[in-house]
């Protein structure tokens, strides 16, 4: 049997299929593990503020993904985006490489934090000490590895039924909290809780750490952007309907919740350390214990089918740079038959299984988005506006409604979230230190990637050193 000489990405993902995978990453194991931390940051049932104010920023960054989604759907998302918004060989070329830098590191942590997730939520059936957790979580990943190893035809089919449990779930939560809603609960708020006070908008920037993280991947289709049918169309479409369906879900489940267990419950539980599986415990409170068990092994479902949607996503932005020259060439490879670059993702699953037998799901979380705030999030927004500014010529197949506030509103919303421990207090002297510790982390990985792009590029002679050897500038 003679093999393609060439393979090549296949347009195989339809509108729903690419709509499904962007859902099953967005909801994963975060929504279910986070209640507790949201619901104790902010004091109270306040706390929907977080989940509103993190589908707001979901919505408005989504604006700047579909514009360039739609206009550059090539496989790489950020990696092409931010190439060409800075120019292929100007400042486009540090960007994009500062990403895959550090897609290298965040994307095994996504992937590690949905594992550590899902083996915290199963010890509400199995107990577990926390080395036999490592092991679950460890072995989550090579489960993944075996079931993505596939076309990308079958896998757009198999994230539709993955699609229907994840919504089966979440709407079955929604039905049983509102058969047994109690308004008392559910909008009795503490005294001065919605003062617009420094402690209000510490507690909201903690809170929305974790909401916003429940809410990532809505621009997952982006990295399968070579992949996908029809992308002008179908790329902006699966972003705004992903965002505005799991924002409705997410806001009437913590509401649904939060009008059966009362939030000073929830705050007991996370003292208790039980707090990881909550909604199991919710369930449980309405139905029984039989109903929990179901539930939470839906839960389970769901998680998997996140991190199907992730790794998918997150291996083929590797593969782009490789392509490009921009990276290590193995990366480039895809598989002779399956067509999918198969390199990229058996890498960054060994990566991830060793993350997920190292860290705690709290650090990942927060390490997870200080990291890709100003690179990818901000770095996309400033781009896409100098782009629109300079190039009139430039084909737009989509444009945002509104423009430019909704990446006005993106810039703000991630810079407060980037910047929030240095200008507002909060009442953990020790947690403010560790979030600053972030930052300075997600900087110094930064000037680390900087470094080495200035080293890489004078030994190739590319831009900036591509002048020094007597080259005239195009």
């Amino acid at each position: 049997m003679q093999l393609p000489e060439n393979p090549k990405l296949v347009r195989g993902l339809s509108l729903w299929q690419a709509t499904s995978i962007n859902m099953l990453d967005m909801v994963g194991i975060g929504p279910f593990v986070v209640i507790s931390s949201v619901v104790a940051a902010m004091n109270g049932p306040q706390c929907i503020i977080a989940w509103i104010f993190g589908a707001v920023l979901a919505l408005m960054d989504g604006s700047v993904w579909a514009e360039l989604g739609a206009a550059m759907p090539e496989a790489g998302g950020s990696y092409v985006f931010l190439n060409r918004l800075y120019g292929p060989k100007k400042l486009g070329s540090l960007f994009s490489f500062l990403f895959i830098w550090q897609t290298v590191i965040q994307a095994p942590l996504v992937i590690a934090s949905g594992c550590i997730g899902f083996a915290a939520y199963l010890k509400y059936l199995i107990p577990m000490d926390g080395i036999q957790q490592k092991l679950v979580s460890g072995g989550l990943v090579i489960l993944l590895s075996i079931i993505l190893y596939r076309k990308i035809t079958s896998i757009g089919k198999i994230s539709i039924v993955l699609w229907v449990i994840v919504l089966g779930t979440i709407l079955w939560i929604i039905f049983a909290g509102i058969s047994h809603f109690d308004p008392g609960l559910a909008f009795h708020y503490p005294p001065h809780s919605l003062e617009l006070s420094p402690v209000f908008f510490a507690g909201l920037g903690m809170a929305s750490m974790s909401t916003v993280y429940s809410y990532l991947g809505y621009y997952n289709v982006c990295h399968l952007g070579g992949e996908i049918k029809n992308p002008e169309r179908n790329i902006p479409r699966s972003i705004y309907i992903s965002i505005i369906g799991i924002a409705i879900l997410y806001i009437a489940m913590q509401l649904s919740i939060l009008g059966v267990v009362p939030w000073q419950k929830i705050l007991s539980l996370k003292q208790l350390q039980q707090s990881d599986y909550v909604v199991s415990i919710f369930m449980e409170q309405v139905y029984g214990k039989t109903a929990a068990i179901v539930v939470t092994v839906c839960i389970l479902c769901v998680a998997l089918g996140s991190l199907f949607a992730v790794i998918l996503g997150y291996s083929r932005i590797p593969y782009a740079a490789a392509k490009d020259g921009k990276f290590f060439a193995i990366f480039g490879k895809l598989h002779p038959t399956k067509n999918f670059p198969y390199v990229s993702q058996l890498i960054l699953c060994a990566t991830a299984f060793c993350f997920s037998l190292i860290f705690k799901l709290t650090d990942v979380i927060k390490a997870i988005i200080v990291m890709r705030i100003l690179v990818q999030f901000v770095g996309q927004a400033v781009g896409l506006i100098l782009l629109r500014s300079r190039d009139k010529t430039f084909r737009w197949p989509f444009k945002m409604p509104f423009y430019p506030i909704p990446v006005l509103l993106s810039i703000a919303g991630w810079m407060f979230m980037f910047l929030r421990p240095l200008f507002l207090p909060v009442a953990d002297p020790v947690q403010s230190a560790k979030d600053l510790l972030y930052i300075a982390g997600a900087v110094g990985i930064m000037g680390v990637g900087i470094v080495m792009f200035f080293v890489r590029a004078k030994r190739k002679r590319e831009w900036p050193f591509e002048l020094l050897s007597g080259e005239l500038p195009l």
